[in-house]
Formats: structure tokens, sequence, C-alpha cells
């Protein structure tokens, strides 16, 4: 066998790999033992303010460029006019990510594959300029599209840069989506397997928010380079059963 860096040995490669499926005994899972399961999206605390969010196909201001179009202009961008963005055109993007096309059998089919249609993300959105929004922290309810207005606080776009490792650009974006991991709700149903498939899925979120945001002529980039514990602290999150997982700010971009 090769010599390997201290950083790419076997074992961390192996989750990579689909060999640890032959270890799992999958009688052993919440939904082979008949444990209820996991609610669909995090509940809505009583009293909480909620953002009703413009419907889908009633959009204002966001063109169908195409598909072939969305796919050849994609790419990653740091740059952002300082403009704000619309309701609408935080709406479509949510829509496209994590937004249903249906439900049934405790099930929520939404427009981004997952495993086990188990959908273990929560969407936050850091939101500096949206107009109609209080610049703040909200949260993404896709039963209902809507969100639900978390906190706020002062310096919040300093503090997100800081959280993601001085990537200054996330403070000019006028708007960055954050997915957070709840894993048991894919460990339910898949065990230990869970975690590469949970990952799998984000990449799958990201993607239509890259598509998504080429439509209403915003740009985003996503982040995998984090301080865990700070964008944990800053969005409220207790870092074992919910954590932040992957980032994107998304801002207007010049023509």
């Amino acid at each position: 066998m090769k010599d390997h860096p201290t950083w790419s040995i076997p074992q961390l490669r192996s989750f990579l790999k689909d060999t640890i499926r032959k270890e799992v005994d999958f009688s052993q899972t919440g939904q082979s033992q008949g444990v209820p399961m996991p609610p669909l999206q995090k509940p809505v605390l009583p009293g909480a303010r909620l953002v009703d969010l413009p419907a889908p196909n009633g959009w204002q201001g966001v063109p169908d460029i195409g598909l072939a179009a969305a796919v050849a202009q994609r790419r990653s961008r740091r740059s952002y006019l300082p403009d704000a963005l619309t309701l609408d055109e935080v709406s479509f993007p949510l829509w496209a990510t994590q937004g249903l096309r249906g439900t049934g059998s405790g099930r929520a089919f939404r427009h981004v594959p997952s495993a086990g249609c188990r959908h273990a993300l929560e969407t936050y959105l850091v939101a500096l300029r949206v107009g109609g929004l209080e610049p703040g922290v909200y949260r993404y309810l896709p039963l209902s599209h809507q969100l639900v207005f978390e906190f706020t606080e002062d310096g919040l776009g300093e503090k997100l840069s800081n959280a993601l490792f001085d990537q200054t650009f996330a403070s000019r974006a006028a708007v960055t989506f954050v997915w957070a991991a709840i894993p048991y709700r894919m460990e339910w149903r898949y065990g230990r397997v869970s975690h590469k498939v949970i990952a799998l899925d984000a990449g799958h979120v990201c993607q239509n928010l890259y598509l998504a945001c080429e439509a209403i002529g915003a740009g985003t980039c996503a982040i995998g380079a984090y301080d865990q514990e700070a964008l944990d602290e800053l969005l409220r999150l207790d870092g074992e059963d919910e954590f932040a997982i992957y980032a994107a700010p998304v801002g207007k971009v010049g023509k």
C-alpha cells in the first residue's frame, strides 16, 4: 500500500464509499423499531412572527430564462451590487431549493432529491438587504412557504463573515442561505449510513440555488469552510442535534 499523508488516510476516505452499509443492522433503526417518524420541519413557537412569501408561479421580476441558459451561465460569484433583493427574488430560490411539490404518507416531496425522501436540512436566511424583511435571521417553513423570524442583533453581517473564516463577501451579500442538518431525520431510517447521504443532499440543494440565482440576476458562491462552533452559535443552534453544514451568500450582480 502506498504511503498516505495523515489527511488522506484510508479510514477518512471511507466516508466517500458505500461500504458501511454492509455493517449496519437496519432492523435497529427507528423506522424498523416502530418509532414515530420525525417531524418534516422544526416546529414554530407560539406567537412567532411569520412572513408570507409570494406564491409560486406568481413572482414578480423572475423571468423564465430557460434551463439551458441557467446551466450555461452558472458560476461562483463573490462580488455583489449593493442592491437589495425583493421578497419575490428570495421566495423563488427558497422554493427551488426546499419548496414542496406535494405531500403524502408522511413525506414531503420537494424540488431536490433526498435519500428516502427524508430531507434532513433546515434552511436559515441571514437577511441583510431584502425588501420587506427586517435585517435578521429567518428560517424557511417549506410546508407553508413562509419564513419565521428567529432574531436580529447588531453587526450581523460582520459576525457572519467572521464565522465563515473572514470570507468578507458574505457581509456584502443581500442574504446568505445557511443549511443546517438535523441528522436524526435521516438516522431514523438509515442509521449509520445517514451521514454520507446528508452531505449529498446538501449538494443537490445548493446546485438548485445556483441555477435559481441565474434567473433573478443574482450570484452565489457555496461555502464549505467555516468555524463550526461560531456559525452554530450565530444561528443559535445546539451543535449536536442540529448544526450548520453549508452556506451560500446571494447578491445582485451586474449584467
